[in-house]
């Protein structure tokens, strides 16, 4: 069932149908200031398998929690005194944080960890959906596993047609990227995954951060803590290389073994090609298309894409995360780099 709404008003309808849907253990897709979420009901062990089954989703992989407060999150997790301050002021927003479980949500959700990925999302619809419930919800990305996450209903229907309970039509994601993740279990705080919320942003009101590999998409977790650590994600189906060289040079050098190119062109870096995809002139252009311009990619029927390398300060950061995550870590610093991975 696909319904839409006004995102900055909710209609009371669905907002309704989408919160009963919830209380039989069915499964919503929505709209947050992120990307679109697949939701189930936090405490539903029905509802959860569901996600995990329509997603295909590995088991071991956590949802986050969705709440209205910081008075519910209390109440789904351990919240450190100093923290809650700081969530006042954070919250709602795109910054999600990891802390032990009271064991309230389903061990589903929590993919069996003794801890929780909490946030309270900036969106009125799902804010109104957990009002109207009086519970908290969970739920990932709307995509299938390992895909370009959807920041349109349209990406939603494309991956999850029929799998769906509800699908909720609210208009586009205004960041274009999953939020900022950071684990509060420990000291200092580790990031655990980039988001629209950025490092810099996160040291004012934390402290030091930790930053470690995984998070710049240099390496996979052991331990998935919250999604986005581990697996294959946001990925085409056409090859995506990421270019720390002149993408001339780098279209040239494929073009003369007889493949067909594509430029994502990113931040004023571009190159003529056999198709050009236009992902904008600053990083927050650039991180709302990105997931748009990575299914684009797959309609063009071209060999492989060309994505260029982006300083990996403020929201660049989480864009080369998710670029690193897409391209299966292919990454190339000179012809020779590049022309091994199209051998």
């Amino acid at each position: 069932m696909l319904l839409r709404t006004d995102p900055l008003a909710p209609d009371r309808e669905v907002i309704r149908v989408a919160v009963e849907t919830l209380k039989r253990g069915g499964i919503v897709a929505a709209p947050t200031e992120t990307v679109y979420g697949l939701f189930t009901h936090a405490q539903s062990d029905e509802g959860c398998a569901k996600v995990f089954r329509a997603k295909g989703r590995p088991p071991d992989n956590p949802l986050i929690v969705h709440v209205d407060s910081v008075e519910m999150a209390e109440s789904v997790g351990h919240i450190p005194d100093e923290l809650v301050d700081v969530l006042r002021r954070v919250w709602p927003g795109p910054i999600t944080v990891v802390v032990k479980s009271r064991g309230i949500v389903s061990r589903c959700v929590t993919a069996g960890l003794d801890t929780v990925a909490v946030r309270a999302p900036a969106h009125p619809v799902p804010l109104a959906i957990i009002k109207e419930l009086e519970a908290p919800i969970a739920g990932p990305s709307a995509n299938k596993a390992g895909r370009p996450s959807p920041t349109t209903a349209a990406h939603v229907v494309e991956d999850l047609d029929g799998e769906v309970d509800v699908i909720i039509d609210g208009g586009p994601a205004f960041f274009g990227v999953e939020s900022t993740i950071i684990d509060v279990t420990k000291k200092p705080p580790v990031l655990l995954r980039p988001g629209p919320f950025t490092v810099e942003e996160l040291e004012k009101y934390f402290g030091s951060i930790e930053v470690p590999p995984a998070a710049r998409g240099l390496a996979e977790a052991d331990v998935a803590l919250a999604p986005g650590m581990k697996y294959r994600h946001y990925a085409p189906n056409t090859p995506l290389i990421i270019i720390h060289f002149d993408l001339k040079e780098a279209v040239k050098a494929l073009k003369m073994r007889g493949m067909r190119v594509a430029v994502l062109c990113a931040m004023g870096q571009c190159a003529d090609a056999d198709a050009v995809i236009q992902m904008g002139a600053d990083l927050y252009e650039v991180a709302k298309n990105l997931y748009k311009s990575l299914r684009d990619l797959d309609r063009l029927g071209v060999d492989v894409g060309l994505v260029p390398a982006m300083e990996e300060v403020g929201l660049g950061l989480a864009v080369m995360n998710r670029l690193r995550k897409a391209s299966g870590h292919r990454e190339t610093y000179g012809i020779q780099d590049l022309l091994r991975y199209v051998a």
